[in-house]
């Protein structure tokens, strides 16, 4: 009888865990508005390559000449690097151009569809194109 109920507890668990992971992970339509891209040029900040998704931080100068970090998402690292991304790709102080989705809440984030890189090279970040690609 206690396996039983030893068993139970493991699955509800297990189902718990497996649900929260499910919920953690999201469309992308919820936080970014894809019927409109941006284009961000500025200076990298910084690059995390962390999961779920990497991240890059450029500063940018807004219409009133202020300097804003901006947050742009991508795909994840695996994903990246089967794209044709390598770490080295990102270095600080280099300047980049970015196209992406903005944020729903207005905060200074976005969705990056892809990555002019300073050697003229563009990559695709991630996020699909408004058509689907």
């Amino acid at each position: 009888m206690r396996t039983r109920y030893a068993l139970a507890a493991v699955a509800a668990l297990a189902v718990s865990v497996l649900a929260s992971a499910a919920s953690a992970h999201h469309s992308l339509t919820v936080e970014f508005d894809i019927s409109r891209t941006v284009t961000l040029t500025g200076v990298i900040t910084d690059m995390k390559w962390t999961n779920p998704h990497a991240w890059l931080y450029v500063d940018v100068k807004d219409e009133k000449g202020q300097v804003r970090n901006w947050a742009i998402e991508f795909a994840s690292p695996n994903g990246l690097y089967r794209r044709g991304w390598r770490q080295t790709d990102l270095p600080p102080r280099n300047t980049v151009t970015v196209t992406g989705y903005p944020s729903l809440d207005k905060s200074l984030r976005i969705s990056a569809t892809d990555v002019k890189l300073p050697d003229g090279r563009t990559l695709f970040a991630g996020a699909p194109t408004a058509g689907g690609q």
